[in-house]
């Protein structure tokens, strides 16, 4: 007999055969039976073989996709620890209450969402009552990662909870007066309830799974026992065509993130119609998490199921359901049943001779409404498997019907998302099949009443009694204390004095202050560094040794450079984040840390540093969800500006990072020049968001890859450093009555500024002030104030417009950022204004030839002094037209 197994090439013919006749043996077996039994029956018995082999404890790869039927069938389902029946009114009062607050909200024009949370509800209730662990019990509580558009079912839970009003679900996305509920998730304007924000698609499973690494991380470092914290993340099928839904998968099975969980809803459902129209988004998600390594759970049918199973007894439904697309099965749950005879159970004999045994009401229950999602034993099911499973994390694909309950005008219809109000009539129907106690008469008024069942009901004591024995209201946030002490002096003075003659960049000083920092017998151990696998390049080697690189499973291997001071150290406690080539990771590691202090009640001071260029264009959407979610910590643009990082050109040269950070009201943004800046403004920044006064917000600070002698700290700076702008060297006038002006200048244009300050004197007469613009930022932030305050009756004159009071001449900023970066604070600058920047795109060069290419060098500077002062009258027009010449531009 021909070996088939010969007609294919494969890996297997690169490894010995020790009994080739055996193996021509099982290879013809599987061909008889193919011949006399069809090839289904073959298959069927190979994946028993694979099953029996790995419950033998033979490793073999796993099969990527299995049959589109329940992971866990009826019979193994564990018993059900709760009362089904009063789970099931509580649910029906949340379906309720939720779309009720979405229609009387829809009077105003303020949208909303139904049908999202009417297809997920028993996903969550479920887990209220029987897994979600609150955070009044031992340790931190879960984390619950609540999908962005089931809001509205969470704040009707809370409402039969007692912890919401009334007026406040009737002023549902109405916040403005003060007592209303945001959107969607968002902690920093509900900061009791919501813990993490998530409406912006795909960073809560990113977010997800490294909170849930960070979980670890706080363990493996002694800093807090988390061993009874489980992450959850409620996510949409349609949601996963996110990159960022799937671009840590890997990282989370590496790592064994057994205490997280992803609940999919695969209501088969994007916001505009099916997810997969063609195909199987199920068997497609089934194949990426096991592809992963992670644990998949499918609960895709309900119990009416059973029957039909039980009766296929030729396999051909299990085939039917793996053939049949995601869009025609939305269109049986709106067809007749005469639709779905013809065209499912039409589609062989086999089926057909089966659908004969069926009424049209069980094809009609299994059909319209019979899925694992909403049953609740089988979600219960789910959800006991997955906390069980050890060694990797879990994901659970649970089928629902959009629009569950909402009636035939709702259920799988494709403009649902966008529907936002059911009609009296439609309200009707959904209280009769929700069984619910509301009269006729509350509709008298045209506007559909909210219900509850009343605080010292059945239903709501139940419902207080799970969540008591879970530990506590869910979600809910709780603010810690967050104050740490102020380290110990000794490691700014040492960026005070400056380098002498030694050269160093700012990025190194950052490095070195961090270093010291972390040395500190207090607050030492409380600090994150996270870099996207260019520690070297940003001279973070020193700390590899010293502060470790952490890895959960510390270091099975014998480093190559083992010999070296600075060798590569991966340790269980280890302190740094060194995630590979993943800014979006990074950040997320970031977020898990900068909010500790919640989660956790445990303050964390994470500072993340990466190439300038790759964070805020990259990952600013990120940026937002720190502010919302009330982070704080340090975010370091280092190789920061157009100019300094020579050679790498166009895609590496950030001129625009400060501009985009602007936009975040949460977040500080400083550009300092000197060491001695970012010693003092990393102080400040430790008192603003670790003191006892301590707020919300974070700090962006770009550093430079540009070595320079750093000057020893000025007296008397402090103030001006933190608020943005002070006098770093005046102008010696060489007569009394020589022209003057003043220089501004951020990060490393301070040189710039300085070395044509120089030239003005020597070349042309001119006298020029240099002032370091530290912030142009909380310039801008303080003038805004200012203004805002003006329209309030208050005097109050911007901090900018004060400093360059008095001041003579016009005023020249210059910056290795594009010129809108410093023309943010030109209204406040009472001198004439001009700006020099970095406009356009980068180039790879030299520094020298960079800045002379976008006209920002000394001699440019010079020339744009000399320019503003002729058009002032102070100098002759030909004075420009010299010193052009002179100095070859």
């Amino acid at each position: 007999m021909t070996d088939p197994v010969a007609k294919l090439p494969s890996e297997l013919d690169q490894l010995p055969d020790r009994d080739p006749e055996e193996t021509a043996e099982w290879a013809a077996s599987l061909e008889a039976v193919t011949k006399a039994a069809g090839p289904h029956r073959a298959a069927y018995l190979m994946r028993r073989s694979l099953q029996h082999a790995e419950g033998a404890g033979i490793a073999l790869p796993k099969l990527l996709e299995t049959d589109y039927v329940n992971t866990i069938p009826t019979s193994a389902e564990p018993a059900f620890d709760g009362d089904l029946e009063m789970e099931s009114k509580i649910t029906a009062w949340n379906r309720w209450n939720a779309a009720a607050m979405v229609t009387r909200g829809a009077r105003f024009g303020v949208g909303g969402h139904i049908a999202t949370f009417a297809s997920a509800a028993w996903l969550y209730e479920t887990g209220f009552n029987h897994f979600f662990r609150g955070k009044e019990g031992d340790g931190s509580g879960d984390q619950l990662y609540i999908q962005g558009h089931a809001s509205p079912g969470i704040y009707a839970r809370a409402f039969l909870d007692g912890r919401i009003s009334e007026q406040q679900l009737d002023n549902f996305r109405q916040e403005s007066g003060g007592n209303g509920l945001p959107s969607y998730p968002h902690p920093r304007r509900l900061p009791w309830l919501w813990e993490f924000p998530t409406v912006s698609m795909g960073l809560g499973p990113l977010s997800a799974i490294y909170q849930a690494r960070f979980n670890r991380y706080l363990a493996n470092r002694n800093i807090k026992d988390t061993s009874n914290s489980h992450v959850w993340a409620f996510l949409g099928d349609g949601e996963m065509d996110e990159p960022e839904s799937t671009a840590a998968l890997a990282l989370a099975a590496r790592e064994q993130l057994d205490n997280l969980t992803f609940v999919i809803n695969c209501n088969l459902q994007r916001l505009d119609g099916p997810v997969r129209a063609n195909f199987r988004v199920v068997q497609e998600l089934e194949g990426a998490f096991r592809g992963a390594g992670w644990n998949v759970i499918k609960t895709l049918w309900g119990n009416a199921w059973d029957e039909l199973f039980q009766l296929d007894t030729t396999g051909a439904l299990i085939r039917r359901l793996r053939e049949v697309p995601d869009a025609q099965f939305q269109t049986y749950a709106t067809r007749d049943v005469a639709y779905i005879r013809e065209h499912f159970f039409g589609a062989e004999p086999a089926l057909a001779e089966l659908a004969k045994l069926l009424s049209d009401a069980k094809i009609a229950e299994c059909f319209y409404s019979s899925r694992g999602g909403h049953e609740a034993r089988k979600v219960y099911a789910a959800y006991r498997a997955a906390v069980e499973h050890k060694g990797a994390p879990t994901v659970i694909l649970a089928q629902t019907v959009k629009g569950y309950t909402l009636g035939k005008g709702f259920e799988s219809k494709n403009a649902n998302h966008q529907m936002k109000k059911l009609s009296a009539d439609e309200f009707k129907s959904m209280r009769e099949l929700l069984g619910l106690p509301i009269p006729d008469s509350v509709f008298e008024d045209g506007l559909v009443p909210y219900g509850h069942p009343g605080a010292d009901s059945p239903e709501v004591r139940y419902l207080q009694e799970r969540r008591a024995a879970l530990g506590g209201p869910a979600p809910a946030r709780r603010v810690h204390a967050v104050a740490l002490p102020q380290p110990e002096e000794r490691a700014f003075k040492a960026l005070y004095k400056g380098s002498g003659k030694q050269e160093m960049a700012t990025t190194m000083a950052f490095v070195r202050l961090v270093k010291d920092l972390m040395r500190d017998k207090e607050t030492g151990r409380r600090w994150v560094p996270i870099v996207p696998d260019e520690a070297r390049t940003f001279g973070m080697e020193s700390l590899f040794p010293s502060a470790g690189i952490y890895s959960p499973l510390g270091q099975t291997y014998e480093p190559v450079d083992r010999d070296q001071l600075m060798y590569y150290k991966e340790a269980k406690d280890g302190q740094i984040l060194n995630e590979g080539i993943t800014e979006a990771g990074a950040m997320a590691d970031f977020i898990a840390a900068a909010t500790s202090y919640a989660t956790h009640g445990e303050t964390m001071i994470p500072f993340y540093i990466f190439y300038s260029m790759f964070g805020w264009q990259r990952t600013g959407d990120q940026m937002w969800q720190l502010a919302d979610q009330l982070g704080k910590g340090f975010i370091v643009g280092a190789t920061a500006g157009r100019t300094t990082l020579t050679g790498e050109g166009l895609q590496h040269a950030d001129g625009h990072s400060h501009l985009i950070a602007s936009t975040n009201p949460a977040s500080l943004n400083y550009d300092p020049a000197f060491a001695y800046e970012i010693a003092v403004i990393v102080k400040d920044g430790l008192r603003r968001m670790y003191g006892p006064e301590a707020e919300d917000v974070f700090y962006y600070l770009t550093v430079y890859n540009e070595p320079k002698q750093q000057p020893a700290m000025p007296e008397g700076v402090e103030e001006g450093i933190v608020k943005g702008l002070y006098r770093f060297k005046e102008g010696t006038p060489a007569t009394a009555d020589a022209p003057r002006l003043q220089l501004l200048g951020s990060g490393t244009a301070i040189h710039w500024a300085l070395k044509a300050q120089e030239l003005l004197a020597a070349d042309w007469g001119v006298t020029a002030d240099v002032w370091s613009a530290t912030s142009w930022g909380e310039l801008r932030r303080d003038a805004l104030e200012a203004d805002d305050a003006l329209l309030r009756g208050e005097e109050r004159v911007p901090y900018v417009t004060q400093a360059l009071s008095g001041a003579p001449g016009p005023v020249l900023a210059v910056s290795d950022w594009m010129r809108a970066v410093p023309d943010q604070i030109s209204q406040w600058v009472e001198q004439d204004w001009s700006s020099l920047g970095t406009d356009g795109f980068g180039l790879s060069d030299t520094r020298e030839a960079a800045r002379r290419h976008f006209g920002v060098d000394p001699e440019s500077v010079v020339v744009a002094s000399l320019a503003q002062l002729a058009r002032r009258g102070e100098i002759p027009a030909s004075t420009v037209k010299e010193a052009r010449e002179r100095y070859g531009l």
